[in-house]
């Protein structure tokens, strides 16, 4: 495996602070004074600041990293809380790379703190990567992760990968000379709407504690040139089983980045790789108002509808419990029920679909376009836009 350090030059010596702090480390002989030396000379880029990015972020920092980046371009909000251990109820609307920062300076007062407030696209993703060692992947979005992925593999870096949904969770490093990358494992996205977010599928809070701290261990290892990184291995975390399991992966001669003739030899517009609309400017309404054929519709004009008295058929395609914390009063059929009860869903009238945000009902929407359904739209931003711009009395969760 080859020592990160290796064209790092002189190492830097530590105070006699870090010493007393280090000690713990210093008496382990895969760490000792050379080790903790090759973790302050290290810089780290975390990619995110939520779930996985934050015990990831504090366990580097307390580790002794010399130079940690930190991407991010969100607030902090209340629904964070229950898992985003960086921040805390006094940080509620404060930008997270703010919050972070301040927690992880109180941490350790020696670690150098580069703040990269943005989001990463590909304009601005080389630029950034290129001053670190290593790349931390904590994001929760396909986008981020394909070109996280291939920005590591066109500058060379390792990215320490994680991922976490409901309760399981992987983790791996890619992008290595002689490991597979993450298109080695998932050449393609899965199409939108059939993978459901965090934020409408769930996540238990202490599931990014236990994947952000697999991360910051192989980040760790990849530094110290130590131990057996997860280079070619998939590791699956089921925390309700408790239990981990290992998948072998190989580099794929046929992979369209890293294989033997990249196909991928600059950044692309991701969005649109992982089909999500681009965010251009259309030329006609009328393509403004579709996403893959479905009509989106405003919660402005669903209110003007129903105030109208129009007869629409609210459809609710999320899960039961949600239902019971907030509703339109719409007909509940969760996502994965609809098409064994599509009798149940009036072919007469239009049908508009919502969910949590507007996943979920895209999906069932266009589901229901190609079961023949002759006037569907899908209700855009969903429960939550309906409860920031037409009733705050709707519970948001």
């Amino acid at each position: 495996m080859t020592d990160l350090s290796e064209a790092a030059g002189q190492l830097p010596e530590l105070t006699a602070d870090e010493l007393s702090r280090y000690a713990r480390h210093l008496t382990l002989p895969e760490v000792g004074l050379e080790g903790q030396r090759k973790l302050k000379a290290a810089r780290v880029l975390c990619v995110g600041l939520g779930g996985l990015g934050s015990p990831l972020a504090l366990y580097l920092a307390a580790a002794g990293i010399g130079t940690l980046g930190l991407v991010d371009f969100d607030v902090v909000d209340a629904s964070n809380l229950q898992r985003q251990i960086l921040h805390s109820t006094k940080d509620i609307g404060r930008k997270k790379l703010d919050s972070a920062a301040e927690k992880l300076a109180a941490l350790n007062p020696d670690l150098r703190i580069v703040k990269h407030e943005t989001l990463l696209t590909s304009a601005n993703a080389l630029d950034i990567l290129k001053d670190y060692d290593i790349v931390a992947d904590g994001t929760d979005n396909f986008p981020t992760r394909y070109l996280v992925n291939d920005a590591c593999v066109l500058l060379g870096k390792p990215n320490v990968y994680g991922s976490i949904f409901r309760f399981e969770g992987q983790a791996s490093v890619f992008a290595t000379r002689q490991g597979p990358c993450y298109r080695c494992l998932y050449p393609e996205p899965p199409p939108p709407g059939l993978v459901p977010s965090c934020a409408e599928g769930g996540v238990l809070g202490i599931l990014p504690g236990l994947v952000g701290v697999i991360q910051a261990t192989e980040t760790v290892k990849l530094i110290l040139g130590k131990g057996e990184p997860l280079i070619g291995r998939l590791l699956l975390v089921d925390a309700l089983a408790m239990r981990f399991r290992e998948l072998k992966l190989r580099k794929n001669p046929d992979c369209p980045v890293c294989g033997q003739n990249p196909t991928v030899t600059r950044l692309i517009d991701y969005q649109q790789f992982c089909g999500i609309p681009s965010q251009a400017s259309p030329k006609t309404p009328q393509e403004k108002a579709l996403i893959n054929g479905v009509p989106q519709l405003t919660v402005q004009q669903l209110k003007q509808r129903i105030d109208a008295g129009e007869q629409v058929y609210l459809l609710d395609v999320r899960e039961p419990f949600e239902y019971q914390i907030a509703n339109l009063g719409g007909k509940l059929i969760p996502l994965n029920d609809v098409p064994q009860r599509l009798a149940e869903v009036d072919r007469d009238r239009e049908v508009v679909v919502h969910c949590k945000s507007g996943g979920r009902s895209q999906a069932a929407a266009e589901f229901l376009k190609k079961a023949g359904y002759p006037r569907v739209a899908n209700l855009a931003g969903g429960i939550l836009a309906w409860a920031d711009q037409i009733d705050p009395t709707v519970r948001k969760y």
